[in-house]
């Protein structure tokens, strides 16, 4: 990756907390996350992939800048485009590899978008 010209997508990640009703059931709610540049990467690869396509959904990676907030990200939070509003759940973060780590970058492996 060459420049910040690469990263013209924006998305954010928001984390998820529960509640618990009177009757004892949790519902989620999400807390937004800042919008943080990303490049969207077209995701071919491994078995989960193309399973997912298979199911009709797709599945991207997802790279963004290195910092504090994106390094926390797990596949309990959610991304949302913030362009559509569509939502992706998150099946993969890596933040610790070599790659990763030498570029200051963190990949973050999207499904979807979800339907609700």
């Amino acid at each position: 990756m060459r420049g910040a010209g690469v990263l013209t997508g924006r998305v954010a990640f928001d984390a998820p907390s529960g509640t618990t009703d009177a009757f004892g059931g949790v519902t989620v709610i999400w807390a937004e996350g800042v919008p943080v540049a990303a490049q969207w990467l077209y995701s071919r690869g491994d078995e989960s992939v193309q399973s997912a396509r298979n199911a009709g959904r797709s599945a991207f990676k997802i790279r963004v800048r290195s910092s504090e907030a994106t390094r926390a990200i797990t596949t309990d939070h959610r991304m949302r485009d913030i362009r559509t509003g569509t939502i992706w759940n998150i099946i993969e973060v890596d933040a610790l590899s070599f790659e990763a780590r030498r570029a200051r970058l963190v990949f973050i492996v999207v499904e979807g978008p979800v339907i609700n």
